[in-house]
């Protein structure tokens, strides 16, 4: 490195003797090896997990489309998958909740009208499922959508600084989730 290097030309025999130079230069060199050897990457002992892998240990409900795997900006795909995780955590603790009510059989049933709309929800039918009457189906779907709802404002509510931005939130969640519909759809 020292022969290679233009910094010999630099050498002055007024400021000492050249083996001095040498010694200074090779212990330089021994530092700068042992100080890189030791030395950390950013993270330090971080390990690092794949995003990809991740995402395909993680277990969702959601999935994206292949559609919009194709089509869509990492941007939109990383709020689809954050509006997935915040939608999974409140019906994943909707469902303890059920659980240790002992209503988790009703739940399982239920759950998917959570998100359909009034008109494509046969109550009738659920009613003779549950073996309870139609009215009682009503209620037990009116109370635990207002329950999930509560759950998602929650969950929503954890990852905003200021509580008045929870509304924004859940509008630009429930957009995330609108959009992958339109696109599987």
């Amino acid at each position: 490195m020292m022969l290679e290097g233009n910094w010999l030309k630099h050498a002055d025999p007024n400021r000492g003797r050249f083996r001095s130079l040498l010694l200074k230069s090779l212990q330089n060199f021994l530092n700068d090896a042992a100080a890189k050897k030791q030395a950390r990457k950013r993270g330090g002992d971080v390990h690092f997990v794949s995003w990809d892998d991740w995402m395909a240990e993680a277990p969702s409900q959601l999935t994206v489309s292949a559609k919009a795997l194709e089509s869509w900006p990492a941007e939109q795909l990383f709020d689809l998958r954050w509006a997935a995780t915040v939608v999974e955590q409140a019906l994943r603790r909707l469902r303890e909740e059920c659980e240790s009510q002992g209503k988790l059989r009703a739940f399982e049933i239920l759950r998917p009208c959570l998100g359909a709309e009034r008109e494509d929800v046969c109550y009738s039918t659920l009613a003779q499922t549950l073996r309870v009457p139609e009215l009682t189906v009503k209620r037990l779907v009116h109370r635990l959508r207002q329950r999930y709802r509560s759950l998602l404002r929650d969950e929503v509510a954890e990852t905003v600084a200021d509580p008045s931005e929870i509304d924004d939130e859940i509008r630009h969640l429930c957009g995330v989730l609108a959009a992958e519909s339109a696109a599987i759809g």
